[in-house]
């Protein structure tokens, strides 16, 4: 009787001590709700409780932005790599709607030339000239790069990752980015639709994860408007194609 009395004494502070330590050992997780407004980037990243600006330790250029968990993985990363004799260099990182916008339509306008073609000129119908931009470029609200988990690193030619630095440092990401939650969502396109390969394109999956399988239950193509070329969006199948056209490894 007295042990049971003493563990009925004990058992509320027993509570308190390992919800505590669950707390603090606890990863944080966003604030949001995810809702289709994020998911297409309809959002300000400066003023997003869940973001935090890069150092310019990190980028190339200051005003680039990421999730608060995804830049911490990113700076774990980075310093393991560093110790391996490979520097890692954000080029690109959080792009909202309006961002995606702007490089969407100087291509679609031909004012931005794609593969020295001038697409205004060159690709007459509008479904063939999406096409031909979503070959490296999303469109408005597709982007992964909306959600403020996938960085582009070092070079935006994957020839590049190919020989000397590149190569040694794409072979430390294979090797090691898993570690810290990085994955290369757009590989060979054997196995998969939507974009060529990009070497440089990593996501950070704990949070990817969960917004690609939103987009696969809510995003649909008639989701996609104001900017040019979206009432493509079904015809090229945005989100069947692309959105969803990733490294199975990357889900």
């Amino acid at each position: 009787m007295k042990l049971q009395k003493l563990i009925q004494t004990l058992l509320p502070f027993i509570i308190i001590f390992f919800t505590m330590n669950s707390a603090h050992s606890a990863e944080p997780t966003p604030s949001q709700e995810i809702t289709l407004d994020f998911i297409m980037g309809k959002f300000e990243p400066k003023t997003h409780p869940d973001f935090t600006p890069i150092s310019g330790k990190y980028a190339d250029r200051n005003g680039l932005y990421l999730q608060a968990e995804a830049y911490r993985a990113f700076k774990n990363m980075y310093d393991a790599a560093l110790k391996n004799g490979v520097k890692l260099k954000i080029r690109s990182a959080t792009r909202n709607f309006n961002y995606q916008k702007g490089i969407w339509e100087r291509k679609w306008t031909g004012q931005t030339k794609v593969g020295g073609q001038n697409l205004a000129k060159t690709i007459a119908d509008p479904v063939k000239r999406a096409k031909k931009i979503l070959r490296y470029s999303s469109m408005p609200g597709s982007s992964r790069h909306h959600w403020g988990t996938d960085i582009d690193l070092n070079s935006f030619e994957n020839a590049w990752f190919a020989s000397g630095k590149g190569l040694k440092l794409y072979q430390w990401l294979q090797s090691h980015a898993a570690e810290y939650g990085f994955c290369q969502t757009y590989t060979p396109k054997n196995m998969r639709t939507g974009y060529e390969e990009e070497k440089w394109h990593w996501s950070y999956i704990p949070l990817a994860s969960k917004y690609t399988a939103f987009a696969r239950h809510n995003l649909k193509s008639g989701d996609f408007s104001g900017f040019k070329g979206a009432k493509t969006a079904k015809s090229v199948d945005i989100v069947g194609k692309y959105v969803l056209g990733i490294n199975s490894n990357c889900h």
